[in-house]
């Protein structure tokens, strides 16, 4: 099988390239990344001599992308500027990228008949109280980050009836693990925990997530690619929920830090209380969650001391430095 993976250059991209050269030797990958901020190409260190494995650097949004995307089989779109904080003060990127840039892979996809996966996010569904949505919800998104994932994930739906290509939209919860870019909420909690800075946490804390371990991530996506129904939307969670709070709690505990490190700061706009969401279609073929959080959390944890000079580097930068300063505020 031929992929064409955009975005292969960030967290759940680069993990997932990992994990399907190493289940399938013989599969092909195209890795088509912008290199955007949160894009590292030291996350594919491992299989950049591959010769199963191609990098093109190109925006998604780039109109002539389909002169390099011949005779593959399947494009998987985890391509998005997803950082909601970012999004508050930039929507006008995640607009371009987010929506323009997927209907750009779906007209090559229309044009040159090669099946659509799109990687999108459980954030698209809104915040709920009590229960947990399935794949039928409606949705209501709160910021522009989770509506620009929304407007693509119904453009790839129509696409579908419109012009009936193949498509699976795929919805997971929240990732986190090796390679995480620094500004998301769990590797910050554990790089800031190893430099004894304080722990920015929004709100009263009391906001709730799923989480699931990205290799769990990889490996529902590579079951819908392999027998995902055309034309379906498939959830995937861990099916596991925590506050933020208490995640904080829980690295801090696991480096040997004290609680004083945590400090309340300003909410952000339009946060969602709680995630969560039904799986139980992609149980039906086969998947479930294997890493329970404590694991994880424990493997993510040994990653991020094993390799500081990564993310160091990353927070050393202006740009990082800048962003931080802007959104965490007493």
């Amino acid at each position: 099988m031929k992929l064409v993976v955009t975005g292969g250059a960030g967290f759940i991209g680069s993990n997932f390239i990992k994990y399907i050269l190493e289940k399938y030797p013989d599969y092909k990958i195209l890795n088509i990344d912008k290199l955007t901020y949160a894009g590292n190409l030291e996350n594919l260190k491992e299989v950049e001599f591959n010769s199963n494995y191609k990098f093109l650097k190109k925006d998604i949004c780039d109109l002539d992308i389909e002169d390099f995307i011949d005779n593959y089989d399947v494009i998987i779109n985890f391509a998005a500027e997803s950082h909601v904080d970012r999004a508050i003060y930039q929507p006008d990127i995640f607009l371009k990228t987010d929506i323009f840039g997927t209907f750009n892979l779906l007209e090559v996809s229309r044009k040159k008949n090669i099946r659509f996966i799109q990687i999108s996010t459980d954030e698209v569904y809104g915040s709920i109280e009590e229960g947990s949505f399935d794949e039928k919800a409606p949705l209501n998104p709160s910021n522009p980050y989770s509506s620009s994932k929304a407007g693509a994930d119904l453009l790839v739906l129509a696409y579908f009836k419109t012009y009936r290509i193949s498509v699976n939209v795929i919805r997971s919860c929240n990732n986190y693990g090796p390679h995480q870019y620094p500004e998301k909420f769990i590797p910050l909690m554990i790089t800031n925990a190893l430099e004894d800075k304080k722990l920015p946490i929004y709100g009263d804390g009391l906001y709730k997530r799923e989480w699931i371990f990205v290799l769990d991530n990889c490996k529902a996506i590579d079951v819908i690619l392999h027998k995902g129904k055309d034309g379906e939307i498939y959830n995937v969670s861990s099916e596991f929920s925590i506050t933020n709070i208490e995640v904080a709690q829980k690295i801090l505990k696991l480096l040997g830090k004290k609680e004083d490190l945590i400090e309340f700061v300003k909410d952000r706009p339009g946060h969602d209380r709680r995630y969560s969401i039904k799986c139980e279609k992609i149980k039906k073929l086969g998947w479930a969650s294997e890493i329970d959080f404590e694991t994880g959390l424990g493997l993510t944890i040994k990653w991020y001391i094993e390799n500081k000079k990564w993310w160091q580097k990353i927070k050393e930068n202006k740009q990082f430095l800048s962003h931080y300063k802007k959104t965490y505020k007493k």
